[in-house]
């Protein structure tokens, strides 16, 4: 029987691959359809699944949903990057769509258990969210087909009195216009499955992520792109009781549906949401068999990490439910399952999301009565719980702490900002950048996700990272307070919408006989290429020194004069007044160059060259790790760089820069003439910065002399059960926790640090031996360097006193090596100096101390 419907699928997958599919194939049987609302062919000229929607388009039938039915309204929540409108169709009955702002009200009150609210009335409600993963794009044309079904269908009007539905038909709506441009532009009329041909390989990054190449679906808790705050916004207005995320996985799976493996659940997350999951996935196991398609659940993935769009509302009394389809990677390709086609994958998805609706449907009161009481459980956990709130704050960096308060502030959850200063067990926390978290907030469990450290687990495999505590993120001092610190703290709750980081300004007047800029705060490097761009002389100071009026200043002060600008000292001036207030930094005029420590025409000042930064892209590079090192110099710091492909390294073009960025990755095809290239350029006073796999690379190839630690990673023993060997292998790998570490703040790669201790994240297994100079390993890992996150305990001695950052010689230039990712996901805010600070000072670093 098994075998007979293998083949009955089969040959259904396969007869439809070439056929020409209409509105039939995708609709369930039983439902009439409204003739005033428009099919997709009658807006965008060709069927569903015929050709891929590009992003303009599917905004343009949205928009002729709306206008067409009065149970649909359409809105732009924000734009992305590349300034395409995020769009959002609320969906309902008219009388729900006249008394939306009521509905939102309601399903607040659900967060708070001192108020009544009727479970019986109230409408549920389900976000439906379409491919986050820009190439997975079967989500996105199955949006097509949702909107129309539930603005259209006769028979579904008199339930929409008790649903609300949220249509996002594109969260990354950059990629996925990237993707449908590319499948579409390599499409055959006679279509051809073969998987070696272009349409199915896209070109280097792909369209899975963002304009940026940030995986969007990593950015629900670290919330920071446009992208993400826009929809987080959405779903913390709405509470929505049922969030669905449609994704592909690949070409040889089936469909999946969570819930995921039980043992990879987050333990913050309650039982009885996995129960309910569960509940709602024999909805969609009904519905796929009467299709009789493939699928399969409890498998493969997890609902650990708060950050992708199926765990976030695990923690917020809401369902997030993953649908992973097959995919089709254009119009048709050839699969272990048979030949599989883009409309086959736009069906399952489309009938994952009808069954969502009907279990979201018959199960109303029973979600909202879920959320209810999520929320009053969290009102006795509070109360049980002895840390009452987190402190939080950096005593020399007012941005590091600003950017996180932000980033919590997002989610719903109330932050304070001291008003006087206050000591906490011998700790001082400054009123101009420490800030408090209460526990006893509705979002309690979602705090808890965001201080907590955590290194022990049920289990050992991981889809995601095991570990992401803000405040090591940040790099800030943080501790959490008991009832008794936080009642004598004194404090203001923060508005969000007024909420802003301090502007700098120049302190002491016109005409000084040079400036000064500490390097503590997070944007002194964007206030320092603002200088160098305008021609001023930017000198660093590599001991400390202070004024004879007493005010000091550390290792990394940047020293600024006019230099051969040619300005005059009050357009000077003017010009630092606007750098300072640009750069949210403090600039201080320095009245005398007897200055106390050392003066200001010292041979411990060097001046610094302007940056000139070539970042190495494509044929191996990985995106991920390129993207997180764009944003950061395009974005914050606002520095011009140059997406170099890797095959443009060449003699003729390497000396446009002085900085050349690598990040991790497979450069074989650099080759030796590549590396020969590399070096001559390093040797002759530049700076090369390299992570991971460039590492390897540059030292197989004798650029650098790198030594990297083995551990034993080899079973032992004479047999064991063959069906352990996927978890044996997997538990091995670092898929992303937090490392303590030492840092040499003398060093030019720490300056601007204030404490030797300092968090790192890292998720692979690429160790790095110390170099045999003391001198030229200006961070390490500590003796026991595991803080928070899964690491399997062959990896530590990988680890232990190793190298986190080591410098090396060649010629007059300087090789900085990385093994962990200091600009993880943008939120890695705590680490980024270190990467700027090669950078900008990879030039001053004394060649004996990196022999």
């Amino acid at each position: 029987m098994q075998r007979v419907l293998i083949l009955l699928i089969f040959t259904f997958m396969s007869s439809w691959a070439t056929a020409q599919v209409d509105l039939s194939y995708y609709l369930p049987e039983g439902y009439t359809y409204d003739p005033s609302i428009p099919t997709p062919k009658q807006v965008l000229g060709y069927e569903v699944g015929e050709w891929h929607v590009t992003h303009d388009q599917l905004v343009m039938y949205m928009k002729a949903i709306a206008e067409a039915s009065d149970r649909v309204t359409f809105e732009e929540t924000g734009r992305s990057y590349e300034k395409r409108p995020q769009t959002l169709l609320t969906i309902s009955s008219p009388a729900n769509l006249a008394r939306l702002d009521q509905i939102k009200a309601d399903r607040k009150k659900l967060r708070d258990p001192n108020t009544s609210v009727s479970i019986e009335a109230m409408p549920v409600v389900m976000f439906m969210g379409y491919s986050v993963h820009g190439n997975e794009a079967s989500g996105a044309n199955a949006s097509l087909l949702a909107a129309y079904h539930f603005a259209a269908a006769n028979e579904i009007e008199a339930e929409l009195e008790n649903v609300v539905l949220l249509l996002d038909p594109a969260i990354n709506p950059d990629g996925l216009n990237r993707f449908a441009s590319w499948v579409n532009s390599h499409k055959s009329y006679n279509l051809n499955g073969d998987p070696n041909g272009r349409e199915y390989n896209e070109a280097w990054p792909r369209g899975r992520t963002n304009h940026y190449w940030f995986d969007l679906n990593r950015d629900w808790l670290p919330v920071q792109h446009p992208e993400s705050r826009n929809r987080v916004k959405v779903f913390q207005s709405w509470l929505p009781n049922i969030h669905l995320d449609f994704h592909e996985m690949g070409t040889n799976s089936t469909f999946f549906f969570q819930p995921g493996v039980p043992s990879r659940t987050h333990p913050l997350t309650p039982d009885k949401n996995f129960e309910l999951t569960e509940k709602i996935g024999t909805y969609h196991a009904k519905a796929l068999d009467k299709i009789g398609s493939l699928y399969y659940n409890q498998e493969n993935y997890d609902d650990f990490y708060y950050g992708k769009g199926s765990t976030y509302p695990d923690v917020q009394g809401s369902i997030g439910i993953l649908f992973e389809q097959a995919s089709s990677r254009g119009h048709l390709q050839e699969s272990a399952n048979g030949m599989l086609s883009f409309p086959f994958t736009i069906r399952n998805q489309f009938t994952a999301n009808l069954s969502s609706y009907e279990a979201a449907k018959e199960m109303r009161e029973e979600l909202n009565q879920w959320m209810r009481d999520f929320y009053v459980g969290i009102a006795e956990e509070t109360a049980a719980d002895v840390n009452k709130a987190y402190i939080f704050g950096s005593e020399k960096d007012d941005a590091r702490s600003f950017h996180l308060a932000d980033l919590i502030l997002q989610h719903d959850i109330k932050v304070f900002s001291l008003e006087e200063n206050i000591t906490v067990n011998g700790r001082d926390f400054k009123k101009e950048n420490a800030y408090i978290v209460p526990a006893d907030q509705p979002q309690y469990r979602l705090i808890k996700a965001m201080f907590e450290t955590r290194t022990e687990f049920q289990d050992s495999l991981f889809y995601d990272i095991s570990a992401w505590t803000y405040p090591m993120a940040f790099n800030l001092d943080y501790m959490a307070l008991n009832s008794r610190i936080l009642n004598l703290a004194n404090v203001r709750e923060i508005n969000k919408d007024e909420f802003q980081l301090k502007p700098g300004q120049v302190i002491g007047g016109e005409g000084a006989y040079q400036y000064a800029m500490e390097w503590t705060d997070y944007y002194a490097p964007k206030a320092a290429y603002k200088l160098m761009k305008e021609g001023f002389r930017v000198r660093v100071a590599n001991a400390e020194f202070s004024t004879p009026e007493g005010k000091s200043f550390g290792r990394g002060t940047i020293l600024i004069d006019k230099g051969e600008s040619g300005m005059s000292e009050t357009a000077f001036f003017q010009k630092l007044q606007e750098i300072a207030l640009a750069s949210t930094v403090d600039i201080h005029a320095i009245s005398t160059g007897y200055t106390g420590g050392i003066n200001m025409g010292s041979t411990f000042i060097t001046p610094l060259e302007i940056p000139r930064v070539a970042l190495l892209v494509e044929n191996g590079v990985d995106g991920y790790e390129a993207g997180e090192i764009w944003h950061l110099l395009d974005q914050r710091i606002e520095m011009p760089i140059t997406l170099l492909p890797v095959d443009r390294v060449s003699s003729s073009v390497m000396d446009r820069y002085n900085v050349i960025l690598m990040p991790d990755g497979y450069y074989g095809s650099l080759g030796k003439s590549g590396a020969s290239t590399l070096r001559s350029w390093t040797a002759r006073g530049n700076t090369l910065i390299a992570k991971g796999g460039a590492l390897r690379w540059l030292a197989q190839n004798e650029v650098i002399d790198l030594k990297f630690r083995s551990v034993d990673n080899d079973e032992k023993g004479l047999q064991k059960p063959y069906e352990s060997y996927r978890n044996a292998t997997g538990a091995k790998v670092t898929g992303g926790a937090i490392f303590n570490a030492n840092l040499d703040l003398t060093h030019p790669i720490g300056y601007g640090y204030t404490d030797s201790a300092i968090h790192t994240f890292r998720n692979d297994n690429i160790f790095l031996e110390p170099a045999e100079n003391p001198y030229a390993n200006p961070l390490v890992y500590t003796e026991n360097p595991l803080a928070s996150g899964y690491l399997h305990p062959s990896n530590v001695a990988g680890l232990q006193n190793g190298s986190v950052i080591q410098v090396r010689g060649v010629g007059r230039g300087r090789v900085v090596a990385f093994s962990d990712n200091m600009n993880f996901r943008a939120f890695w805010f705590g680490t980024n100096k270190l990467y700027l600070n090669a950078i900008f000072f990879g030039q001053a670093i004394n060649g004996g101390t990196a022999r």
